[in-house]
């Protein structure tokens, strides 16, 4: 079974509020139910980077009752950008080892885990160099890397992160089908928040 790598170091500029700690109509958190939604899927080797909310994002995941213990690491400088969280990530599953692994963001915390199940069945499959949910025209998240990729996922230029191995591979990129809308919706904003009705 392939890593999962939750990337929740941003620092929230625009909702202005951890997004990790944001909680849904359950009085879950993001963070908690990301991982519980990978857990279930099957994933058992989880991560979450996180940045200058290190401690509240530990307690979190802490009283979450998720049901498989994430180890959960600090990225010193999240600023450089979202590929940095990547590395640190790569860096606390020992990738070296890993066929694959699975990254995802913690302001996407609605894909079902059907959807992990079924990305990580065609990955299994094809050992496509990346795999996405889409729907129609649009592709979300989780996204799972081939560790053919690695080495490029490490050299890539910080500012245009993994959206350049992405374009270096467009043509092997596999897009996978889903019913499931929760892979597509970021939560960035607190409208976004409101319109969802989460937090109630």
């Amino acid at each position: 079974m392939l890593p999962g790598i939750v990337l929740a170091a941003g620092d929230s500029r625009r909702m202005g509020y951890p997004k990790a700690l944001l909680t849904d109509p359950h009085g879950r958190s993001f963070v908690a139910r990301i991982l519980t939604t990978l857990a279930a899927a099957g994933l058992t080797d989880l991560v979450v980077v996180t940045g200058r909310d290190h401690d509240a994002v530990c307690e979190a995941v802490a009283v979450g009752a998720v049901p498989v213990a994430p180890l959960v690491v600090r990225n010193p400088d999240p600023s450089r950008g979202q590929l940095s969280s990547l590395w640190v990530g790569m860096d606390a599953v020992r990738t070296r080892s890993a066929p694959g692994l699975l990254a995802t963001l913690v302001d996407v915390p609605l894909v079902d885990a059907s959807t992990v199940r079924t990305l990580l069945g065609v990955w299994d499959r094809t050992r496509a160099p990346v795999v996405r949910p889409a729907r129609g025209h649009r592709h979300g998240h989780p996204v799972i890397f081939d560790r053919a990729v690695f080495e490029e996922l490490r050299r890539a230029p910080i500012d245009a992160g993994a959206k350049a191995v992405l374009q270096a591979h467009a043509a092997e990129v596999v897009d996978v089908p889903v019913e499931d809308e929760g892979c597509l919706v970021d939560i960035d904003t607190p409208e976004q928040y409101g319109r969802l009705g989460m937090g109630s």
